[in-house]
């Protein structure tokens, strides 16, 4: 099948044109048929074929769908790859990277993941012979000597990590999994592809969540690859078609529609986060607060190449109080939703270790320092100061 060569989509080469202007452009263009500005929803299964295996590039909509497509074409495009597929969650897409593996493979990833990373390989791929190592790859002497003890087949990163915010080399891991010659693949989710282009810094697959920043509204569910490669985009295609976890026509409408604001939605992400964690620096300052994480903590190592790598610091903020009330605070607050998930314009407080990492055993959660007590905020884009308020409602919950 002649795949994106049927129903047109108009679309331009953005190549080299901002990153808003690809956002809202690139894949986007008027449906020929119609002039329809927005992109059409193809709400089919199935289409006309002029005779037996003669198609108008489209033959089943697992396979290829023009509203899906349109959107793949988007995604490549804003993370500055040559190729993109989308899926039906981000789990879905680090499933399908999964399935590049053989029997017998082994991956080395970074310890602090999100815990449905966790559970994918260490409960479900462990099952075929699928094996993964989890270390701190902030020493990248850590790394190189792993490397050279024992054979992997892939490296699979967070930076910055879910929910400690660590910030890993994402170039300097690059150069040393192409001197062993092993993929390395990035989970961009925590910076989206506005603050941060892993495949720039030699990345060999970027994976996304595309629930999080990406869509940006807390309304969908998506996941999404990018890649240059085109040998592995085509290993990755025939999976995608063959295993059929695939958005639906409107999940990628939706999606598709999220990805034209997100250069603003990131912004005021990041202005928020930034105004927040000096607050939180004032709580700590009064001994209130204990550890705070964020990528832009002035004068840790983490700033320092987040600052070489990246265009700003996001939206999340972890960090714990010197207390043992986390849970109070987290149920004291109104604006700050407490729920699962982030990225989406309203913000979220949850406790790591009571939610999305809850299927870690707990001494291997601790050793990592998600204890009980510490608390992920994913910072929407409301008034700062309304955020700020909200927030002291907890602290004089738990302190009085």
């Amino acid at each position: 099948m002649d795949e994106g060569k049927g129903i047109s989509l108009s679309h331009n080469d953005f190549k080299g044109k901002g990153f808003t202007t690809r956002a809202i452009h690139d894949g986007q263009g008027a449906e020929e048929h119609t002039g329809a500005v927005s992109i059409p929803v193809f709400l089919t299964s199935t289409y006309k074929q002029t005779s037996p295996g003669k198609t108008k590039g489209y033959d089943y909509s697992r396979t290829a769908n023009p509203t899906r497509e349109a959107l793949e074409k988007s995604l490549a495009s804003i993370e500055r790859g040559s190729y993109g597929l989308a899926f039906s969650s981000g789990m879905a897409a680090i499933t399908a990277i999964s399935m590049l593996l053989k029997s017998g493979s082994m991956v080395l990833s970074s310890d602090d993941v999100y815990g449905g990373t966790y559970r994918l390989f260490n409960m479900v791929l462990n099952n075929f012979n699928v094996g993964i190592k989890m270390v701190d790859f902030s020493n990248l002497q850590v790394i190189e000597k792993e490397l050279e003890k024992s054979k992997y087949d892939m490296i699979l990163i967070e930076s910055p990590t879910n929910p400690l915010l660590k910030v890993y080399d994402i170039a300097a891991i690059s150069g040393i999994a192409k001197k062993h010659n092993v993929k390395l693949v990035v989970d961009n989710t925590f910076m989206s592809p506005y603050l941060q282009n892993p495949l720039d810094l030699g990345a060999d697959i970027v994976v996304h969540s595309t629930t999080k920043y990406i869509g940006g509204h807390s309304d969908v569910i998506g996941g999404a690859i990018m890649l240059n490669d085109s040998v592995i985009y085509e290993k990755l295609k025939f999976i995608q078609n063959s295993t059929g976890a695939v958005p639906s026509p409107f999940d990628s409408w939706i999606t598709l529609r999220g990805i034209k604001t997100l250069s603003l939605r990131m912004k005021a992400h990041c202005e928020n986060a930034m105004q927040i964690f000096t607050y939180l620096m004032e709580k700590k300052e009064k001994g209130l607060v204990d550890k705070i994480h964020f990528p832009g903590y002035p004068g840790t190592e983490y700033n320092k190449i987040q600052s070489r790598q990246a265009r700003g610091n996001g939206g999340m903020i972890s960090f714990s109080l010197n207390s043992s009330k986390a849970r109070e605070f987290s149920e004291a607050l109104d604006l700050f939703t407490l729920g699962e998930s982030l990225g989406g314009v309203e913000s979220l407080i949850e406790i790591p270790a009571l939610m999305t990492h809850l299927v870690i055993p707990k001494a291997e959660r601790e050793a990592r320092g998600i204890t009980d007590g510490l608390i992920r905020l994913s910072v929407g884009i409301e008034e700062t100061e309304d955020l700020i308020n909200d927030l002291e409602k907890g602290f004089k919950k738990v302190f009085g």
